[in-house]
């Protein structure tokens, strides 16, 4: 009988992200009584709850690397929490129950329910550094970006990779202040910009979405979303790179104490080593990415994506959900 480490070096046979399309799900599914509601916490609750949940299904031995924080501020899923039924395989597990709780909580669009799968030790772990300068792209453009170079050189190679003029070019980032300066430079060039509140999983994940119209994403956003985005794009044949941010010099001397170098770029290999990884989103409201959560007599229609790496399989999973059966057998109030 192979012994415990022989066997959590094999490779996963069955296709995890279809497991985690129903995570994504139920994710959804209870958020999305929230929308305008303005109440994120109570639709963080939601979510969560419904996640954990679904998780813990699974058959796996995970460990969450991006999470919500410490054990302290459970019943957030955290840094460190043990999920899963506990057998082979062993994964690190990214979540963002809801990426957009302000878009939700406002009635506005790009709210979605993410997760992410990879081997045991090859996603990047931020620690408490929560912000990453970023750029991300599709698979036509993979290989001529370079986070380093000003932005008009990296559009300049994004229209020619993709056969458009540069003032055809798609960007979309943050509206926030310490994104002004990118915004100047994309202005400047001629490109389209399309602003976003909150999200930039979703904005990442558009580059690399056929019918989204976006090109490139660019700015600085959250760490845990840049480390979940690398998952999905990775799989979708796209790139991401990005540096960490630190907001002050506090914090840039505490991440150098702790090891972590604010200089270095971060690639694709850095921010997760593996093709055998697994992404799943389910929109909460609608966005260019995908459907929001439709109520329907007795139920609603969910709109996910589901991602494989090794497969390079990107799905688009349109489901029926029966809220009466659902309840009977997951115990969720949907």
């Amino acid at each position: 009988m192979p012994g415990r480490e022989m066997l959590s070096e094999k490779k996963p046979s069955r296709n995890l992200a279809i497991e985690l399309a129903r995570v994504t799900e139920a994710a959804a599914l209870s958020a999305a009584r929230f929308m305008g509601r303005d109440d994120k916490e109570g639709a963080d609750q939601a979510s969560v709850d419904a996640m954990r949940m679904m998780l813990n299904t699974v058959d796996m031995n995970g460990v969450v690397i991006i999470g919500e924080g410490e054990k302290d501020e459970a019943p957030m899923l955290y840094n460190g929490e043990l999920l899963g039924t506990g057998i082979l395989p062993d994964m690190d597990i990214a979540v963002d129950p809801i990426d957009g709780t302000t878009p939700l909580a406002k009635g506005r669009d790009n709210s979605i329910a993410t997760v992410a799968l990879a081997p045991r030790g090859t996603m990047f772990d931020p620690g408490p550094f929560v912000y990453m300068d970023k750029i991300a792209v599709g698979p036509l453009c993979r290989g001529v970006i370079d986070i380093e170079k000003p932005v008009a050189e990296n559009l300049q190679a994004i229209a020619k990779a993709q056969g458009k003029r540069q003032e055809d070019i798609t960007v979309v980032m943050l509206d926030r202040p310490r994104n002004q300066d990118l915004m100047d430079q994309a202005r400047a060039c001629g490109a389209r910009i399309r602003l976003i509140t909150d999200g930039d999983v979703a904005g990442a994940l558009m580059t690399a979405w056929p019918d989204s119209g976006i090109d490139v994403l660019l700015g600085i956003g959250g760490t845990p979303e840049g480390v979940l985005a690398a998952c999905a794009i990775r799989a979708m044949g796209g790139e991401i790179q990005g540096k960490l941010f630190a907001r002050n010099d506090e914090e840039l001397k505490r991440g150098q104490e702790m090891g972590y170098n604010f200089e270095q770029v971060l690639t694709m290999d850095d921010l997760v080593s593996s093709d055998d990884v697994f992404f799943a989103a389910t929109g909460i409201t609608d966005g260019e990415l995908l459907d929001g959560v439709k109520y329907q007599p007795h139920g609603a229609r969910t709109d996910s994506l589901v991602v494989r790496g090794l497969t390079g399989t990107v799905r688009q999973i349109r489901a029926v959900h029966s809220f009466e059966k659902l309840e009977k057998v997951s115990g969720i109030q949907y």
